[in-house]
């Protein structure tokens, strides 16, 4: 996820307001990282979000660990997900790693990175947020989910034991997105970004 700023303010015309990001090659939800959003309520900044989503109505994080995705089809359902269906980000990102099962119990897999096909630059998963008061310290956490979907013809090559893919949004789909556009035809197969894999 190797993200430098100029790229960033450049690739999404806008500023960067918060925080500084560490070059990584890769970052784990399950850590909870702080990762570059852009969101509806302001669509010329750049901020962080904490990556798992805590709802206003949560005691504590621990539902993080259970939030990091958000399966399209029963957004409107989950109690964790259903007040912040109107409440889009942008997660910025330069790609996506996802494993591909050789056997099947997944003894041996092929790692693969994910991107869009838009020549290298960063681009925008579909994501959620939350603002989330710790009643204990009184901090405010900007927190969010990952959209995922049904997969479509390569990531079902690839993530071959759940089938499922983020949200991908080209560059015509992010306002669309930001701006509130019925979160169901961004499911596969309403809506087909063109990805490509490389082997890792």
């Amino acid at each position: 996820m190797k993200l430098n700023k100029k790229e960033l303010e450049d690739n999404f015309d806008t500023k960067i307001v918060e925080g500084d990001y560490i070059e990584e090659g890769f970052v784990s939800g399950f850590a909870h990282p702080n990762v570059p959003i852009i969101t509806d309520n302001n669509q010329s900044e750049i901020v962080l979000g904490n990556w798992g989503l805590i709802p206003f109505w949560a005691k504590n994080r621990d539902i993080q660990k259970n939030t990091l995705n958000a399966r399209i089809e029963t957004i409107s359902e989950k109690p964790s997900f259903k007040n912040s269906i109107h409440k889009r980000c942008l997660v910025l990102v330069n790609g996506f790693y996802e494993w591909k099962w050789l056997d099947p119990k997944g003894k041996q897999k092929e790692k693969y990175f994910i991107h869009l096909d838009n020549g290298n630059k960063p681009f925008a998963l579909g994501g959620i947020y939350s603002l989330w008061t710790d009643k204990e310290s009184g901090e405010q956490l900007k927190t969010f989910s990952i959209v995922t979907t049904e997969a479509n013809e390569l990531m079902a090559e690839i993530h071959n034991t759940k089938y499922r893919m983020p949200v991908v949004l080209n560059k015509g789909a992010e306002k669309e997105w930001l701006n509130d556009r019925d979160i169901q035809s961004f499911s596969f197969q309403n809506y087909n970004p063109n990805l490509n894999a490389v082997l890792v």
